[in-house]
């Protein structure tokens, strides 16, 4: 009896394992964003989760979740080390609260544009962060995606930094942001961003910045007269992967996920600056007027009064991300 039932035991166990075999095998994970359906950070996000699974023959069997679905940005973010979430694009400032170092991408004029950010993502003082980021962590970034070049708009134009003295404009509360306007001894006033339209239109604020493709989105042009283009702040999104499912990746898998992200990331990029080159000539025949600015004085005025060390980055790593060519 003793013998039957240890065979039938081990027929019964071989069973399962043969059943639960292919189900076993493949691996479901979440892939995170707080973007829009429509916007290239999602559409090229199913379009690597796809090409994920292709490429390690079905084991990898990745959702994406868009629009906060997961949760606000903090919230994915912390989902990265709580289990719950396993893959995000985020910006690196919320990466920056567990490791300040990576904050320094949202230094006033740190980047020149778009190729200088991109030319940062794949150098030595990045990989550097990114590899000192994992160890701390446990999170590993793979891609860097540009997302835009932040713009001033007003109903007073400026040409320089004087120009934008007592100038009350809306940023976000963060010190980053804040840094510029400050600078050039504008009034920067926090505002909410659900709320910037109603400010701009009964005159709380006169100003505001953010990326052509938000001012776009949120139709900011409407309450607006002029477009500075100041591109005082570069914006990019990293694409990270969580501690629990690296660790557990081959080296081939973890190199098939890092060249999709790449990828993923490249054909978003080209699909913003492709829109932010659209938009200038659709701003202007809205009537709004496109107004090139003296960026040195800008520059200048943030380095005396708003320097580096003031908002806890190094200046070695800002040397060496301003002469990235």
């Amino acid at each position: 009896m003793r013998l039957i039932s240890k065979f039938a035991m081990a027929a019964a166990a071989a069973a399962a394992l043969v059943a639960g075999g292919p189900a076993l095998a493949q691996q479901k994970l979440k892939w995170a964003h707080v973007y829009e359906t429509s916007e290239p950070y999602h559409t090229e996000s199913v379009w690597a989760a796809q090409e994920i699974k292709k490429r390690t023959n079905g084991k990898f069997d990745i959702e994406v979740f868009p629009a906060s679905s997961l949760g606000k940005e903090t919230d994915i973010n912390q989902g990265m080390q709580l289990g719950t979430v396993d893959m995000i694009i985020s910006g690196p400032s919320f990466a920056a609260r567990s490791y300040p170092r990576l904050g320094i991408a949202y230094y006033p004029f740190i980047f020149r544009d778009a190729d200088h950010l991109l030319a940062y993502s794949k150098s030595p003082v990045f990989a550097e962060m990114v590899e000192e980021f994992r160890k701390k962590t446990g999170i590993q970034i793979t891609a860097y995606t540009y997302y835009g070049a932040r713009q001033t708009t007003s109903n007073r134009p400026f040409t320089d930094c004087a120009g934008m003295k007592g100038l009350k404009i809306r940023v976000p509360d963060v010190p980053t942001y804040t840094a510029t306007p400050k600078a050039c001894g504008a009034n920067p006033t926090p505002i909410a961003f659900a709320e910037v339209y109603l400010a701009l239109q009964n005159g709380t604020v006169e100003a505001q910045e953010n990326p052509l493709t938000t001012i776009e989105a949120k139709k900011f042009y409407e309450v607006q007269k002029a477009i500075m283009m100041t591109s005082h702040i570069v914006d990019g999104l990293t694409t990270q992967i969580a501690p629990h499912v690296w660790n557990k990746l081959t080296p081939a898998e973890q190199k098939i996920f890092t060249d999709v992200t790449r990828e993923a990331a490249a054909r978003a990029t080209a699909q913003i600056k492709k829109r932010e080159a659209e938009l200038a000539d659709e701003f202007k025949k809205k009537g709004l007027q496109i107004v090139p600015v003296n960026r040195q004085t800008f520059v200048d005025a943030v380095l005396k009064n708003v320097p580096v060390e003031s908002l806890g980055f190094s200046r070695a790593d800002y040397d060496k991300i301003v002469a990235i060519k």
